[in-house]
């Protein structure tokens, strides 16, 4: 996928296709590109065009640092948002400081991106006829992205609009949000339809590796139906996965987010970049959608400040994405080190190691260091490293069905499953199996889902889906009656006539 020429040109559009903007080069006449009666074919042109759908998906920076990933972050109690100061990427600080509105650029572009993929994942089921066995695989690519994206949409904002084709002009701004239950139904159509005809994981290799296969869509399923509180019938899909000998720990939760284990056996889901483009200072295209992943670079520890240890791989970076002491001291009141030394790092542990760290009064800095999506050596290429790292986003992996295994077969009264799987995870860091039960043992998950799953993105849905947002993050700022949702876009709102959530 990282270095696939696309040949398709399309007009993106937003959630009801409203003159949102689009990646750039999309914006362009491209010379030799097909009409789009003429595309959606043959084999080819499917491949062409589902690898354009993963492709948006890569899009966290796309003329603007929007990141659906950092989003979710500063949301949490886990990170604050870094930078230089108030003033780096005011987006991103109000985000952390709970102070945002419906005019966020950051909430915004989120936004944008997942209806960009969604109506390119659109194109795709609706034009491409599914004469041969490769189509209908594409086809349920494409049903599967579509639905990742609605999920992350109805987690996030709500009612949503639930767009399944193209809108006609003079529908633009009759299309409305529909109810969440309206849209969890299409997503576990989408995603049943995906599971009947997706292969195993086993059967992609190469360069196909990055495709979506069977068991990620009975993951998602799985965890769409537990946000709807199905606990059984998610159960069954969670069990699917972890049943059907495709999916494995990886030694260690640092292994499982190293370069050698991309797509490895704990992957059920991510999205790729690449080291290899070989950017430097003048050929970086800040105006559109790099290849590498540059949020890495700005989560690494700032570089005005930051002495590398002698022996580790973690290099400065622009400084976002801050730990927050709240989840230093949650690893450590759980006694979990070795886990923790690969997520998080402090100053005295630089400092005793040969690095350091020269200015603690930084912005939003509170004496830690993110290890998990970090700017190590190892990940980056190119003349100027900053510019090109190929850190993927790993958005589905195994132990993350464990524990929503363990969380659904827990509410469906069957601890003992809920215990086994819980303690899969424990044991991969070393932890001790847990004999809890009742609500020791939710407690408990709720737990590890905090230490396991740190700087993925996850916890602040959890906290709103457990109703624990108000007590854990209330000291950020959080208000029950506003902030378990955020705002619909204001140029949505005002141009398209949307809804707006309530005091917003």
């Amino acid at each position: 996928m990282k270095n696939y020429l696309i040949k398709i040109s399309i007009v993106c559009l937003s959630a009801i296709v409203v003159n949102s903007g689009c990646k750039k080069f999309l914006e362009h006449e491209v010379p030799g590109a097909y009409a789009e009666q003429d595309f959606y074919k043959t084999d080819q042109d499917a491949t062409q065009a589902v690898t354009a759908v993963y492709d948006m998906m890569q899009a966290h920076y796309n003329s603007n640092w929007g990141s659906l990933y950092m989003v979710k972050m500063l949301l949490s109690d886990e990170s604050n948002a870094g930078g230089s100061d108030a003033g780096d990427q005011p987006g991103y600080q109000t985000l952390d400081n709970y102070n945002f509105d419906a005019t966020n650029d950051k909430v915004r572009d989120a936004w944008r991106m997942c209806y960009f993929t969604i109506y390119r994942a659109n194109k795709v089921i609706n034009r491409t006829l599914p004469d041969t066995d490769l189509r209908k695989r594409l086809i349920a690519e494409a049903k599967f992205l579509r639905a990742y994206n609605y999920f992350e949409l109805v987690s996030l904002w709500g009612d949503v609009p639930l767009v399944l084709d193209d809108i006609p002009p003079a529908e633009y701004t009759t299309t409305g949000r529909k109810p969440k239950a309206t849209v969890y139904t299409q997503i576990e159509k989408d995603l049943q339809e995906a599971i009947a005809i997706l292969p195993l994981k086993n059967t992609f290799t190469g360069g196909d590796r990055f495709r979506v296969a069977k068991g990620a869509a009975q993951g998602l399923l799985g965890k769409a139906l537990l946000y709807q509180q199905k606990w059984a019938e998610a159960a069954v899909q969670f069990e699917a996965v972890i049943t059907s000998g495709q999916y494995s720990l990886a030694p260690s939760v640092g292994a499982a987010f190293s370069r050698g284990f991309e797509f490895g056996p704990e992957s059920l889901f991510e999205i790729s970049y690449t080291n290899a483009r070989s950017y430097d200072w003048g050929n970086f295209p800040w105006g559109s959608a790099p290849e590498s992943n540059i949020h890495i670079q700005l989560m690494g520890p700032r570089g005005d400040y930051y002495t590398k240890a002698p022996s580790d791989s973690l290099i400065g970076g622009w400084g976002f994405n801050l730990p927050k002491q709240k989840l230093w001291d949650a690893f450590n009141a759980a006694g979990d080190v070795q886990r923790r030394r690969q997520i998080i790092m402090s100053q005295a542990e630089l400092v005793a190691a040969g690095g350091n760290w020269s200015n603690s009064s930084a912005w939003d800095y509170e004496g830690y260091f993110q290890r998990k999506y970090a700017s190590y050596s190892a990940q980056t290429g190119g003349p100027i490293s900053e510019l090109n790292y190929g850190t993927n986003w790993r958005h589905l992996r195994y132990a993350d069905i464990l524990l929503m295994a363990a969380e659904a077969y827990y509410r469906a009264a069957n601890e003992v499953k809920a215990r086994q799987y819980l303690n899969q995870v424990r044991t991969r860091s070393s932890m001790v199996d847990l004999t809890a039960t009742g609500t020791a043992l939710f407690d408990a998950i709720v737990r590890e889902r905090q230490l396991e799953l740190a700087f993925e993105g996850f916890r602040y849905a959890d906290l709103v889906r457990w109703g624990l947002a108000a007590q854990e993050l209330g000291t950020l700022g959080f208000q029950a009656n506003k902030h378990g949702l955020l705002p619909i876009p204001d140029y949505d709102v005002r141009t398209a006539g949307l809804t707006q959530n309530s005091n917003y």
